[in-house]
């Protein structure tokens, strides 16, 4: 499977706006098999299915992981 190099996650905020983080697929895989990606400070990290199933992953202790609304097509 060829997977995308990254993707918008778009988290709700309480904020006007919604929060929308862009991830990059990194060379590592998640406990499912599929690829793990992260944001340009390694902070945010989530596994993404092909299907655009997204799974959090916790890159440091006490982290409180929102699940993204979507996580749209590939960007390009």
């Amino acid at each position: 499977m060829d997977y995308p190099e990254t993707y918008q996650l778009v988290f709700q905020s309480s904020a006007v706006e919604d929060d929308t983080v862009t991830v990059r697929r990194t060379s590592r895989s998640g406990a499912g098999g599929y690829p793990v990606y992260e944001d340009e400070t390694g902070i945010v990290r989530a596994e993404i299915s092909e299907r655009g199933e997204v799974r959090m992953l916790a890159s440091g202790g006490h982290q409180l992981l929102g699940t993204p609304l979507v996580a749209p097509g590939p960007t390009a």
